[in-house]
Parts: C-alpha cells; structure tokens; sequence
C-alpha cells in the first residue's frame, strides 16, 4: 500500500442488498480512515442518497435491486436525472464470467474487482479511482472512463496525423 490517501475526506455510499458483505465494506472502509459511508440495500435507494447527500465515490455490488449492477452504472452514467455522471464506481461481484465482465466494462464501471477481495486489493481499487482518476469518453455508444490502462506510443501505418 504505496500511496496514502486521507479517507476521512471522502464519502462513500456502499450499494449491497447483503448486509454481511456490505458490513465488510464498511469495516473496511472505517479501518482505512472513512468517516462518512451511506448503506443502501436497493438502487432505488443509492439514487436517493445521490440525489440528497455529497458522495464522491460508489461501492456496488452486481447482484443488485430492481437494478441489477450494469443497468445502475448504465443509468448513471447515461440517464438524464443521473446526479453525477463522473461519479467513481466500483463493482464487486463473485461474478467473473469474461461476459459479465465486459458488460460491466462497457457499462462505464471505473474498476471491477472479484470476489472474495482482501483489504489491498479494494485499496488498489480505491487509490485508482481518488488518486489517479481516468479521464472520462464521451463517445456515441460508451460515456464512461477510458478503458485504455495506460497510453502506448504508436506510431504505426493507420496512425492518424497529428495535424
């Protein structure tokens, strides 16, 4: 755990209709230094959190409800009532089928992580999205973060001119 972040800043809200994974968030996050997380059990109710309170980062679980994961992230990131279109979003899921994870992706998550986690794996995915935050594309079908990890030089025949 390289980087240090001070999480009593920031504010999370946790979407999980389990309690027991969602109280394994929350500890987690209290041990790390959060002061402010909100528990929402439905997305109905993360909306309202959203839409009533300062979150800077969301925590979901794919198995979610009437929502399920993709179509929260999806209506966030393209609804018209969306309160926050950037807003960071992480998803853990015992769902790792390459389907799910590619719809997940495309659906403009900003990072996907696997369950069972350990604690520095959802730090990883934490310092990600606070301390270096992708720049979000705003393409005809995808409005998301780039989904491109990291920028590599290429200088190849079908490279577009500069000019």
């Amino acid at each position: 755990m390289a980087e240090k972040i001070d999480f009593s800043t920031v504010n999370f809200l946790v979407v999980d209709k389990n309690p027991l994974s969602a109280e394994l968030v929350w500890d987690i996050l209290v041990m790390l230094g959060t002061q402010i997380i909100r528990i929402a059990r439905t997305t109905d109710r993360a909306l309202q959190f959203l839409r009533s309170e300062d979150i800077d980062v969301i925590i979901t679980e794919y198995l979610t409800e009437p929502e399920n994961g993709i179509e929260f992230v999806d209506r966030l990131r393209n609804g018209i009532d969306s309160p926050d279109r950037q807003i960071p979003i992480i998803m853990l899921t015992a769902n790792s089928e390459p389907a799910i994870v590619a719809a997940v992706r495309d659906a403009g998550v900003s990072e996907f992580l696997t369950k069972p986690f350990n604690v520095e794996g959802l730090y990883r995915g934490l310092v990600s999205v606070i301390a270096r935050p992708r720049s979000y594309v705003n393409a005809e079908d995808y409005f998301g973060p780039d989904r491109r990890r990291r920028q590599a030089p290429y200088d190849g025949p079908d490279r577009r001119s500069g000019s």
